[in-house]
């Protein structure tokens, strides 16, 4: 391991706004803040906003400095990614934030009932192989994950790149009948499909993957839909 990412792991342990347990199995999990983020941490009973595979935390950041009314939690297995979003909430002193360090598959460690109130899905693992969909964020399975600690019409947001994962993610839309809400296959082409606000907080705050895909000529994918 190098020693940067060695020197962020280390880091991470002192910030106040990371939490990332030794262990990584759910049954293993004791959160005191399950069920209790706004009355313990965020000191306020504003709504909580989730971003799913946060990398550097570029959502997470970038909507708690638009909306401070509002808490943003970040979640992640790669710790020396999520180090970036986390210093970065300390040094702007943007008490609205908070990372979590782990697989999403145990979200529901984290967060009690109705705790959520939005998530946010950023260029996950597309994982195109046959027989690998049960894996993608989308999936049905992963949705009722969301359910059980979502409000009743919680509102999940998708970027990607990978047009397999946006038609695989429509479809789910219509299979389980989600709401939809906004959708497109062009992001940045789409301005007056997507409306003013939403074309401005998907275009504004770009991932870092998001600028490599840029760069590389591809489109960006987007879907809106409520659980």
């Amino acid at each position: 391991m190098g020693h940067n990412k060695l020197k962020r792991f280390a880091e991470n342990a002192t910030f106040p706004n990371v939490f990332q347990p030794e262990v990584t199995g759910d049954a293993k999990i004791s959160f005191p803040l399950k069920g209790k983020w706004n009355a313990d941490f965020f000191k306020n009973n504003n709504p909580i906003i989730l971003e799913l595979g946060c990398g550097k935390g570029e959502y997470t950041i970038g909507q708690a400095r638009r909306f401070p009314n509002k808490n943003f939690i970040g979640m992640d297995i790669k710790g020396a990614r999520l180090w970036r979003g986390a210093k970065t909430a300390v040094d702007e002193k943007l008490t609205n934030v908070a990372f979590v360090r782990n697989r999403i598959d145990f979200i529901e460690a984290y967060f009690g009932p109705a705790e959520v109130s939005e998530i946010w899905i950023p260029f996950p693992d597309p994982y195109p192989r046959q027989g690998k969909t049960e894996k993608r964020l989308v999936s049905a399975s992963f949705v009722q994950r969301y359910r059980n600690i979502a409000k009743p019409g919680t509102i999940v947001h998708l970027k990607t790149d990978n047009e397999g994962l946006y038609e695989f993610c429509m479809e789910q839309v219509e299979t389980n009948k989600y709401k939809l809400f906004a959708n497109s296959a062009d992001v940045y082409a789409e301005a007056e499909k997507l409306g003013e606000e939403r074309y401005a907080l998907l275009t504004q705050i770009q991932t870092y993957y998001e600028k490599q895909f840029l760069l590389q000529g591809k489109k960006i994918h987007y879907v809106e839909f409520g659980i």
